[in-house]
């Protein structure tokens, strides 16, 4: 086992942002300062390193997550760039679930922007520290001193400025290092590799202190030896300090905020330094726990390189050089190219061939890999994302990620016979490196059905198709996906006998549905009578509701949110298997659903539109038209920010409308919220055509 670093002089982190707040351009001036590449790319002219898709480089944004590995003062960095935008919110998901701390990044004009919120959230989730860097001071309209203050009332966290910005927008020339009370200002003709330290400036020193004075105080809630210096009114030490605001950063007590402007080189070096000195290292973390897959039993793996083995793997690519990559964080132990592992989900051994460490598409060769290492790993057949790795004596199953479900879908179809085989299996590719892209037959048309986060997830699935697998093929418009649920409680009871043709056998099923809360899924239960089944039947029950579930009454949409009880259940000995008890189930669930007053549900989306003053009632009330409602509005300097909630359906083709309604000058962004009731008049040419199941 070769380890060249300390642990706890690693770092796994990602840079996650709203889509366009510098993400990107921020990971691209990072891997030039740390010398990871000789120029940093810029993304408008689609030469960066991280987004290496074709489709990345067209569009200017950020389609897959990229990993690198970079050094910065003797610590190594493993980075994750993800992106931005909600379509592609799976890619963070997955991510943060691996990483031990995050960037967060966001833009002087905009502050916290919606998808900001989505990727805050998820790294509440995970428990991940995070410090903070305020993009973008160099724009029109950058407010540094509004975008901090937005993360403390949209996101609860309480933002620590480290840094404060010498000048804004034009004037924008360097920053206030608060730790060493020194300014920077940065050298333009060397892309801000040197910088000039003096005083800081006169103008700011009033606000300088005040600010020094906060990170004091709050290095003292943390730790007993500030405290007792800031009680004394003595200043601790630059590096006492820096150990307190990293204690408080790994608690989550407050998020350290920088300053800068990755596109015009300025404050990028000392964000580089608050990644080391303020997140933490895996031996930082609490050890990893799972539950041993025949006992039951939870267990523990200590972030140790003499631990046993264990990896979780968050995310497959079909590489065309070297086959199939599974990215995988090590969180124990080590393991040498070559060696069998256990593939705990599947129970199966796995020989690890080749052991990647990677740099956005372009790989480097290890003998082994260890704790704290995030690599790619080729060899293993069955491994799908969230899949645990362990040594073969030593199962340990880490807990798995969860996804959302696709809320929009397209039928796609082969142009030629001969493209039907490649079709068939680019979609199964597409749909194992992708979680949230699904892939489904249509039992009415006999269509193929892809299902995606949004319209661009499956323009950018249509495009891999024909570029990556030349596959050619037709796609139909996208379709929303509807949800059905019920409103009211009922009882249902089906009970199977043999048909005229002598096939099928005795079951008797006694359902009690009951509506569940949003977001609750199907829950099934078994009461005092029902649980008296059989373990294998009564298996065969919850199999059979739950996957009468996925086709609905109403429309054919999945059924959500509803209590299932099995009351009641009766069989005859040698005359009852388990296909009967779960055909029994089916029935008596579909029987129920139709009686228990099932309605239709439609995804709707938290929009946030930016538009010029003059156009604001034009923009109203067009989202009024499209069923929107209007939550709320605030202005930043002669822009107007408009917040909505707006069904789905109603936005598509809507990027075009505003442009036409804003002189081009209005942009939009928006995210699932949740799924409401559809209107009785609209539901009902939903449902007119559908049969039944």
């Amino acid at each position: 086992m070769s380890r060249q670093v300390a642990l706890t002089q690693v770092r796994n982190i990602g840079i996650m942002a709203h889509i366009d707040a510098g993400k990107t351009t921020t990971t691209e001036r990072i891997l030039f300062y740390t010398g990871r590449v000789h120029r940093p790319g810029e993304v408008d002219d689609g030469a960066t390193q991280m987004d290496y898709l074709e489709q990345e480089r067209e569009r200017g944004i950020t389609i897959t997550s990229a990993a690198t590995t970079i050094s910065w003062r003797d610590c190594r960095i493993n980075l994750i760039d993800t992106p931005g935008h909600v379509d592609f919110t799976v890619e963070v998901e997955r991510s943060l679930r691996v990483l031990d701390g995050a960037v967060a990044v966001f833009c002087a004009v905009g502050g916290v922007e919606p998808q900001s919120e989505t990727v805050w959230k998820q790294a509440d989730r995970y428990g991940v520290p995070r410090i903070a860097f305020i993009n973008k001071l160099d724009r029109l309209g950058a407010d540094f001193p509004r975008a901090v203050g937005m993360i403390e009332e949209r996101l609860g966290a309480r933002p620590l400025p480290v840094c404060l910005p010498i000048g804004c927008e034009d004037t924008f020339r360097g920053i206030v290092d608060l730790l060493s009370r020194k300014a920077r200002l940065f050298h333009e003709d060397d892309l801000g590799t040197t910088w000039t330290e003096t005083d800081i400036p006169a103008e700011l020193s009033e606000a300088a202190a005040a600010a020094r004075a906060k990170l004091v105080e709050a290095a003292a809630e943390v730790d007993e030896e500030v405290m007792e210096l800031f009680l004394a009114d003595q200043e601790p030490s630059p590096e006492l300090l820096v150990r307190a605001l990293r204690r408080g950063t790994i608690d989550q007590t407050f998020v350290p905020v920088f300053c800068g402007s990755a596109l015009k080189n300025k404050g990028v070096q000392r964000l580089l330094d608050g990644i080391v000195d303020f997140l933490p290292s895996p031996a930082d973390r609490q050890a990893v726990t799972g539950h041993d897959p025949k006992s039951g039993e939870i267990g523990r793996r200590e972030p140790s390189d003499e631990a046993p083995f264990s990896a979780l793997v968050f995310k497959i690519v079909a590489d065309r050089h070297a086959g199939t990559l599974a990215f995988a964080r090590v969180y124990s132990g080590s393991v040498e190219a070559g060696k069998v592992v256990l593939n705990v989900n599947a129970n199966k051994r796995e020989r690890i061939q080749r052991i990647f460490r990677m740099h956005a598409d372009k790989r480097e060769e290890l003998k082994d890999t260890c704790t704290g290492d995030i690599v790619a790993l080729v060899g293993p057949k069955e491994l799908r994302t969230g899949t645990s790795l362990t040594d073969l004596d030593a199962p340990l199953l880490l807990e798995a990620m969860s996804f959302p479900e696709p809320v929009i879908y397209v039928a796609i179809e082969p142009r030629t016979k001969a493209d039907g085989d490649k079709l068939k299996d680019a979609l199964a590719a597409l749909s194992i490196e992708d979680p949230t892209f699904q892939v489904k037959e249509d039992p009415d048309s006999g269509q193929t059905v892809i299902w995606g986060m949004g319209e661009l997830h499956l323009e950018i699935i249509a495009d891999r198709l024909r570029r990556e697998f030349n596959v050619a093929c037709n796609v139909g418009r996208p379709q929303v996906a509807y949800r059905e649920t019920i409103t009211a409680e009922c009882v249902a009871e089906f009970e199977r006998r043999k048909d005229q043709s002598g096939h099928g056998n005795f079951a008797k099923v006694v359902l009690a549905l009951v509506p569940g809360a949003y977001g609750s899924g199907i829950v099934f239960t078994a009461g005092p009578r029902g649980a008296l089944l059989p373990p294998a039947f009564l298996a065969a029950v919850e199999n059979g509701v739950r996957m009468a579930c996925d086709t609905g009454v109403l429309a054919g949409y999945s059924l959500v949110d509803l209590g299932i009880t099995l009351q009641d259940a009766a069989m005859i000995d040698g005359e009852t298997a388990e296909p009967d008890f779960a055909y029994a189930a089916s029935e008596a669930l579909w029987n129920g659903a139709r009686d228990a007053k099932p309605v239709l549900l439609e995804p709707v989306m938290d929009v946030e539109v930016v538009v010029p003053e003059q156009h604001l009632g034009d923009v109203t009330g067009h989202l009024s038209s499209r069923r929107g409602k209007i939550t709320g509005m605030e202005q930043v300097r002669n822009d107007r920010i408009i917040k909505a909630v707006v069904p789905l359906i109603e936005m598509f083709g809507y990027a075009t409308q505003l442009r036409s309604l804003t002189q081009g000058r209005g942009v939009f962004s928006m995210q699932l919220a949740r799924y409401e009731r559809v209107p009785e008049k609209i539901a009902a040419n939903l449902t007119r055509h559908y049969v039944g199941a």
